[in-house]
């Protein structure tokens, strides 16, 4: 009878403890959801969108804390997001600060790259700062020359943006990125770094945006977003 009660006792506690575990992982995932910095930390909170968010009530966003918005625009020689044009109508049409974002291919010759941008972005003194999405690694071209040469090209880039928005660029840097070409300490501008849940130092210097919640769930949003913050 006593090793029976002894069992019992144990098949009771290993399923306690198993509904502990359960029960530890879904406050878990839940707070990641929903997590972003402290905002005394972090005073200036955004989001990034592009075509798969899907809609967006803006004034909604800005109502739960969105302080900016940067939404995809172009990418490489030819792509375009197809949400970009309803995005900055809405957007032209409020009042939260915005820009938009190029995502670099090093295997399309600059020219072409800043031909496709300066088509589907206007010159507008009053948007954010233009960003250039650099993830796309230079070795998936197949072509040594491309990668010698990325730094030259990148620089062109830059500086075509840079003319048709009167604004110097952030670079929006993937660690692997970085980790392969170490743009950070070749060319002198603002970094956007991205990280989940913890701040991120690869860039070799401090950055001025942190994407800290690649999926964060409100209340306003069909699909998770993006959230990033401004440095101090």
């Amino acid at each position: 009878m006593g090793r029976k009660k002894a069992f019992r006792w144990r098949r009771q506690l290993a399923a306690a403890l198993l509904l502990a575990v359960a029960c530890a992982a879904i406050w878990a995932w839940w707070e990641a959801q929903h997590w972003t910095p402290s905002r005394a930390e972090y005073p200036v909170q955004g989001v990034l969108l592009g075509e798969t968010d899907g809609g967006v009530d803006f004034r909604a966003l800005q109502a739960i804390g969105a302080n900016f918005v940067y939404v995809e625009a172009s990418k490489g020689a030819s792509g375009r997001d197809r949400a970009f044009s309803a995005n900055l109508a809405a957007l032209q049409g409020g009042t939260l600060p915005f820009g938009a974002v190029h995502e670099y291919d090093p295997c399309v010759p600059a020219e072409r790259q800043a031909g496709n941008f300066v088509t589907m972005v206007p010159r507008n003194a009053g948007m954010l700062p233009p960003v250039i999405a650099l993830d796309k690694l230079a070795s998936s071209c197949g072509d040594p020359a491309i990668e010698q040469g990325l730094e030259a090209e990148l620089t062109t880039f830059i500086n075509q943006v840079e003319g048709h928005s009167g604004q110097p660029v952030i670079l929006r840097l993937s660690e692997a990125f970085e980790a392969e070409h170490a743009i950070a300490a070749r060319i002198e501008r603002n970094l956007w770094l991205e990280r989940a849940y913890l701040e991120p130092e690869y860039g070799g210097r401090p950055f001025t945006l942190w994407t800290a919640n690649p999926g964060l769930a409100t209340e306003v949003t069909q699909e998770p977003v993006r959230w990033v913050v401004a440095q101090p």
